[in-house]
């Protein structure tokens, strides 16, 4: 329980940023195609408190942390907010448009996580100390996170951005018998992780991932 809440604290700002930006991103980009439903609802802001899930924000993160703390590490941290709201009818073209309103989301992480690798490159040129060691860890946390969250929500599954993005992709025939497999895709998502698939498919492309950011900001 002591390593628990130092832990707490290092991962509880890169993830409430991780989660929120990236559907406040998906609003945002609704509206500039012609969607206003989030901005109407009031979520195009940086207001957490407007994003915050109590169960995929809150419970779901902790539950991790301290299972991963107890354990010694090695679990996948993700976690969700409330869904924004998209009317996807209200787009200009709705079938082209969904491609860059689901794509919004994944390319708010890999610009926190750019923006996280370049913290945590500053924090290892610092004076050392713990603030500088805090800093580093927190930046650490933000990098990951966020590759988790851009590489997850990058998989083919509806309703996952991967997956409306293959919608928009997929010849007309094809796309709406996929995206009928949207109410089936949260079940499918639980398989895959409680039969250790989920794990095997992110962890390489996360690791992948990480390592590209390792050359580029020579971490």
């Amino acid at each position: 329980m002591d390593a628990l809440i130092p832990t707490l604290a290092i991962w509880a700002l890169p993830v409430l940023l991780a989660i929120t930006l990236h559907e406040a991103a998906h609003g945002y980009v609704a509206r500039h195609f012609g969607d206003p439903t989030a901005h109407l609802a009031g979520r195009i802001t940086l207001n957490p408190l407007r994003h915050i899930d109590p169960v995929g924000t809150v419970l779901v993160p902790v539950g991790i942390l301290a299972l991963s703390t107890l354990m010694g590490g090695g679990g996948i941290l993700f976690g969700w907010a409330k869904p924004v709201p998209v009317n996807f009818g209200r787009l200009r073209s709705p079938k082209a448009d969904m491609l860059w309103v689901a794509a919004a989301g994944p390319f708010t992480n890999l610009l926190m996580a750019l923006g996280w690798a370049l913290l945590f490159r500053i924090a290892v040129s610092a004076e050392p100390g713990a603030y500088s060691l805090a800093m580093l860890k927190m930046a650490d946390a933000g990098i990951q996170i966020n590759a988790v969250l851009m590489v997850l929500n990058l998989l083919p599954i509806p309703p996952l951005d991967g997956g409306r993005i293959a919608v928009s992709l997929l010849p007309d025939r094809f796309a709406w018998r996929f995206a009928r497999l949207e109410p089936y895709g949260f079940p499918i998502l639980l398989v895959l992780l409680f039969t250790g698939i989920l794990g095997a498919i992110l962890w390489p492309l996360i690791a992948g991932f990480r390592y590209l950011l390792s050359l580029v900001f020579g971490l």
